[in-house]
């Protein structure tokens, strides 16, 4: 493998491939029937009495290649629009597509592949955001007041994304080192910037916190593919402040109705809020007593080894994410809230990725607009935290083995090598020698690590002992 390629770290697209295909074969769907097929085929493809709002120079911002366009944006001035793509139109309910998705309920992003929720006749065309081509869409409009939503429309229209941009290209416009195409809004990078960094500040006023950890990605090289850390751009933050606003309205108008279905994940326990207080004073850091966990996490550097550490830690302080289906008998005597987010939130941004979306979209129009709520909304509601609870862990055990073997793959034929890496956790020790979590920047994966020493958020050098039959690296500090 070295011989073939410059860089040791990416493994050969046949090999990852032949590994995933087996992975897929044995736990998820891959292929769609041929009923489901044949309809997302003669699905219907335009809605002529839709209004008309073609006229609003919306742009989508996604990853560089992405097909599947959930999300187009305007901003201007004080009023932002937010157009998703309206997939219930493509989906009979009843029908077999509506109940491969119901099988699948979300998509499966794999090194070299996804499993799609639909079709990509729908995926990935009709129903997609594409630039230059009319579509259906729900078309959010939220007057803002410093961020905060004063007032929320929400109708179904026809629209037409302008240009398809990426986040570095959104970024670089907004630094200043590049430029966006003339047919997008003039100003869209800093509109951008400015409502996400008001919904930044929104968000740290409530208590909420977005953990800012560095993002293992899988990137295509030479022919294979390679593990990389990535630092997550300001303009995919603010990005992801829009939607995350987008999901909080939604849930305000679901409580208002008793009826919906929610996204929500309990409040950290004391104990672990505590335990996460020892680990701080372990690693250096001087957290004061009258400073809560959010304030605090904010204010740490993620790319100092020890502020690492913690946030490895951070990351497991909230357990139990879940769906509640409104109604609820007694609502006042229940939890709605998103405890990480700090509000009530739902999930109607993604439906072309996500089954839940489409339900909560349609709820929402027809709860503001006085109409009636249809009964393939209602009637799926009360089965719909156990779908999308399956379909996760299909999907988060599936992804996650999937990495398992390109990180194995990436290390095959490499015992012996030395690599540098943090110490993020200390685990029971391996007899007499002590035993941690580790994470390693190039090829970027975590990883199990013994040594006589464990020190917890500090570079160390490591050596690769071995690699099991199902490719899992042991590694001893040197």
């Amino acid at each position: 493998m070295r011989q073939r390629f410059i860089n040791p770290n990416v493994v050969p697209a046949r090999q990852i491939s032949s590994t995933i295909t087996k992975l897929v074969e044995a736990e998820a769907p891959a292929a769609f029937s041929p009923e489901a097929l044949a309809e997302a085929a003669s699905a219907r493809r335009d809605f002529p009495e839709l209004p008309d709002r073609t006229d609003l120079p919306f742009a989508t911002i996604d990853p560089e290649g992405s097909r599947d366009l959930d999300q187009a944006i305007f901003i201007d001035g004080d009023v932002l629009y937010y157009a998703i793509a309206a997939v219930g139109l493509f989906v009979r309910p009843g029908g077999a597509l509506d109940a491969v998705a119901r099988e699948r309920a979300t998509t499966i992003f794999l090194p070299d592949r996804s499993i799609p929720l639909h079709p990509e006749a729908l995926s990935n065309d009709a129903a997609s955001l594409l630039a230059g081509q009319v579509r259906p869409a729900y078309v959010w409009r939220f007057e803002l007041d410093a961020g905060e939503v004063s007032r929320t429309g929400l109708e179904l229209a026809q629209v037409r994304s302008r240009a398809q941009l990426t986040y570095q290209q959104v970024q670089a416009a907004y630094d200043g080192a590049g430029q966006l195409p003339i047919n997008v809004p003039p100003g869209l990078a800093e509109d951008l910037a400015r409502v996400g960094r008001q919904r930044q500040r929104l968000e740290a006023e409530r208590g909420g916190i977005s953990l800012n950890l560095p993002e293992q990605r899988v990137e295509h090289d030479a022919g294979g593919y390679l593990l990389k850390l990535r630092e997550v751009t300001g303009a995919e933050e603010w990005n992801s402040q829009i939607s995350l606003m987008t999901g909080m309205e939604a849930a305000k108008i679901m409580i208002g109705a008793n009826l919906g279905i929610l996204r929500t994940l309990p409040a950290a326990r004391e104990e672990d809020l505590e335990r996460l207080r020892r680990v701080a004073r372990s690693l250096g850091h001087d957290w004061p007593p009258s400073e809560d966990y959010a304030s605090f996490v904010r204010g740490l550097d993620p790319s100092r080894p020890a502020a690492l550490a913690f946030l490895y830690e951070a990351a497991r302080l909230f357990r139990g994410a879940g769906y509640l289906a409104l109604p609820v008998t007694r609502p006042d005597d229940v939890d709605l809230r998103h405890h990480a987010i700090t509000a009530p939130y739902a999930h109607v941004t993604a439906p072309l990725r996500r089954l839940v979306d489409r339900f909560g979209l349609e709820l929402c129009r027809c709860v503001l607009a006085g109409d009636e709520v249809p009964s393939w909304v209602t009637e799926a509601l009360p089965e719909l935290p156990s779908l999308m609870g399956a379909g996760t862990r299909r999907a988060n055990a599936l992804q996650g083995r999937a990495l398992d073997a390109l990180e194995g793959l990436t290390l095959r034929g490499r015992v012996g090598e030395e690599f540098t890496a943090v110490v993020v956790e200390e685990r029971q020790a391996d007899g007499k020698l002590k035993r941690g979590q580790i994470s390693i920047a190039e090829p970027a994966m975590e990883g199990v690590a013994t040594g006589d020493r464990m020190p917890v958020g500090e570079r160390v050098r490591v050596r690769l002992t071995g690699l099991s039959e199902e490719l899992k690296p042991t590694f001893v500090i040197v």
